[in-house]
């Protein structure tokens, strides 16, 4: 393991915490650095070459892994997310608040652990259209976390792909654990002849989702959802005029903390 440190003014913290995550953190320290400055301290499993955090002055170390994992297991906090879910570090014994569904989560290597707002921006639009019994989609899966949440969530089958093999291993793991039975894909989208599915997440960048507008609707059922996260929100408009011209209608644009989402349904078939 190793510690990636940043030194960064406060007002710049928030992002950078949201940008330390998408890089596939497996947690971070905040410490008061005096002069309305912080130190970010990221743990990573390998070292990168850190040129995009390069005016925060960033520097590599070793790290201590049983300190740091203490120092995880004591930061981690359960959090509500939306109007059902009860997001908890699988190591607590926090009781479920009543009328929510638990979906522990374990810090990995991927995006995705229920604390970026990428992610729970997508629990949110999938407790509202989800149906029992549907056919779910994750494109990106990252660690898994969407795909547990839909087999909570009553999905009757579900498929989640993902081009980084170190994704997939730590989706399989994790649902493994979880007993949520998934179809897991090494892979882009494009490789998927027709999936049909009733629902489809995608929490990967702006970029991307425009690219793939066509091959998504080729994927999806008539009627189908869909959210769409991984973005700022002056991505939104492009994004959401990539899907308008194949026929999707935008139900809700929600944003926070930098990130935005698309709730879309297909209006035709």
């Amino acid at each position: 393991m190793y510690v990636l440190t940043l030194r960064c003014p406060e007002s710049d913290a928030e992002r950078l915490v949201a940008e330390l995550y998408a890089r596939g953190t497996s947690g971070i320290e905040e410490r008061p650095a005096g002069g309305g400055e912080v130190e970010l301290r990221a743990c990573f499993r390998e070292p990168f070459p850190p040129q995009e955090f390069e005016r925060y002055a960033p520097a590599w170390a070793p790290a201590d892994p049983t300190n740091w994992a203490e120092r995880i297991m004591r930061d981690w906090e359960p959090v509500l997310v939306g109007t059902r879910f009860f997001v908890v570090p699988d190591w607590r014994p926090d009781p479920t608040p009543p009328g929510r569904i638990r979906l522990p989560v374990r810090p990995g290597l991927a995006l995705g652990t229920g604390y970026h707002p990428t992610t729970q921006m997508c629990l949110e639009a999938m407790e509202r259209r989800l149906r029992p019994g549907g056919r779910f989609l994750d494109l990106g899966c990252g660690a898994g976390i969407l795909s547990h949440a839909a087999h909570l969530l009553g999905a009757g089958r579900i498929l989640a792909l993902d081009i980084d093999p170190q994704a997939i291993e730590s989706a399989r793991e994790n649902l493994a654990r979880a007993g949520a039975p998934a179809l897991l894909v090494l892979g882009s989208a494009e490789c998927l002849a027709s999936a049909q599915a009733d629902f489809l997440a995608a929490n990967i960048s702006g970029e991307t989702l425009v690219t793939l507008a066509e091959t998504l609707t080729r994927l999806a059922a008539p009627a189908a959802h869909a959210v769409l996260s991984g973005f700022p929100p002056d991505l939104a408009p492009a994004v959401a005029g990539a899907y308008r011209r194949w026929r999707w209608r935008i139900l809700d644009a929600p944003e926070r903390q930098g990130w935005a989402a698309l709730l879309l349904e297909r209006s035709g078939g």
